[in-house]
């Protein structure tokens, strides 16, 4: 199983996310915030399952899709352990910025 970690970033993007949902409906900011959560959970124990960032198209770069939204995230590997990091959650009409 793989350690999952935030970087500072993500963690803005999903708050961002969430106040700007909340402002039409709070019930609907936490379905949205609770599902990002269960899918980033998903990634400890299936790592690969997102495919890789097809703007970068770099193996360790990979995203999932969870609704409206692209989840990034990049696979490290520290002292023998498999880490998440949760790079950044963005609208998926968004292209990321060049490298």
């Amino acid at each position: 199983m793989a350690l999952i970690r935030w970087s500072p970033r993500a963690a803005v993007d999903l708050e961002n996310i969430c106040e700007y949902v909340a402002k039409d409906s709070e019930h609907y900011a936490k379905v949205l915030a609770q599902g990002i959560m269960e899918t980033v959970e998903t990634l400890g124990d299936f790592p690969l399952s997102g495919r890789v960032v097809p703007e970068y198209n770099v193996r360790e770069l990979r995203e999932r899709i969870f609704q409206n939204f692209r989840i990034v995230y990049r696979l490290r590997s520290k002292d023998n352990t498999e880490i998440v990091e949760i790079v950044a959650i963005c609208h998926g009409a968004m292209l990321l910025p060049k490298l």
